[in-house]
C-alpha cells in the first residue's frame, strides 16, 4: 500500500470513531469498505479487522459513556448476550461464502442502514418502563450479531440505539451509551469465529484502531452538541455513497464487458 493510501486510511480511522462516540454505532459499517476500497486490504481480513477495531473502539469509548452514566448494564448484557450468539453464527456462515458476496452483503447492509438512518428516530425521553420487551430484544440482538459477525457491520446507530429506545425504553442518550456495550461484545464474538484471523495486517490496524479510539473520545464528548438529525443525514448519505460506489466495484470485477 502506498503512503498516500495509508494517511487515507488512517485519516478516515477518525471519522469511523467519531461516529461510534456520537453515535452509538455507524463506523462498523465504513471500517470494511475502508480498508477493502482505500486500504487494499482482502475482504475476509478486512472484515476481521473491523471486528477488532470496532471491538476495541466500542469498549473504550463506552468507558466515556458510562462516566457520564450514560449506560444501562442491564440490558446491554442482554442485548449483547443474543448478539454473542448471532455473531459466532455469522462468523461460521462466513466461512462458507466467496469474497464476492460477502462484499454484496455488505453493500446491501450499507443501503437499509443509510434509509434508516434517514428515517426519524423516535423520542423516548420518560424513564424506563418496568417491564421492557425482552423477547423482542433478544430477536433483534441475535440478527444485528449475525450482522456483525458475516460482515464485520455490527448496526449500532441504525438498529441497536432505536431498539433500545423503543424495546427497553431507554432515553436516547442512554441507548448510544448501552449501544457501545453491545458492539463490543457482539464485534469480539464475532472475531473469533473469523477464518482470516492469521491475515489481520497488524501494521495498519494497530494504528487505525487507535485514532479511531481517539475519535471515539470526541465523538462522546460531542453528543447532544451537534444537531443529531442533521448529523445521521449526512453520515446516512456517506454511506449511501460507499455501499453504491462498493456494488459498481463488485458488478466490475464479477461481470466484465465483452
Amino acid at each position: 500500500m502506498t503512503p498516500t493510501a495509508t494517511i487515507a486510511v488512517l485519516a478516515l480511522a477518525l471519522l469511523v470513531g467519531i461516529s461510534l462516540g456520537l453515535l452509538g454505532g455507524g463506523g462498523s459499517i465504513l471500517a470494511v469498505p475502508i480498508l477493502t476500497a482505500v486500504g487494499g486490504v482482502e475482504p475476509r481480513a478486512a472484515i476481521a479487522s473491523s471486528l477488532l477495531i470496532v471491538g476495541t473502539t466500542s469498549a473504550l469509548g463506552l468507558l466515556q459513556h458510562a462516566r457520564a452514566g450514560r449506560v444501562r448494564w442491564r440490558v446491554g448484557v442482554v442485548f449483547g448476550a443474543a448478539g454473542v450468539v448471532g455473531a459466532l453464527v455469522g462468523g461460521l456462515l462466513g466461512r462458507t461464502l466467496p469474497p464476492g458476496v460477502l462484499m454484496v452483503l455488505l453493500a446491501g447492509t450499507m443501503i437499509a442502514a443509510a434509509v434508516a438512518m434517514l428515517r426519524r428516530r423516535p423520542r423516548h425521553d420518560r424513564a424506563e418502563p418496568a417491564r421492557p420487551r425482552i423477547a423482542l430484544v433478544l430477536v433483534l440482538g441475535t440478527v444485528v450479531g449475525s450482522l456483525a459477525g458475516l460482515v464485520g457491520a455490527g448496526g449500532g446507530g441504525f438498529l441497536i440505539v432505536p431498539a433500545l429506545i423503543l424495546l427497553a425504553g431507554l432515553p436516547a442518550s442512554a441507548a448510544i451509551g448501552t449501544s457501545l456495550l453491545v458492539i463490543a461484545m457482539q464485534s469480539l464474538a464475532g472475531l473469533a469465529a473469523q477464518p482470516a484471523l492469521p491475515d489481520i495486517p497488524w501494521a495498519l490496524v494497530l494504528p487505525f484502531t487507535a485514532i479511531a479510539v481517539a475519535g471515539s473520545f470526541l465523538g462522546s464528548a460531542l453528543t447532544g452538541r451537534i444537531p443529531e438529525r442533521a448529523l445521521r443525514t449526512g453520515f446516512a448519505v456517506l454511506v449511501l455513497s460507499v455501499a453504491v460506489a462498493l456494488l459498481v466495484q463488485q458488478l466490475a470485477l464479477h461481470l466484465p464487458l465483452t
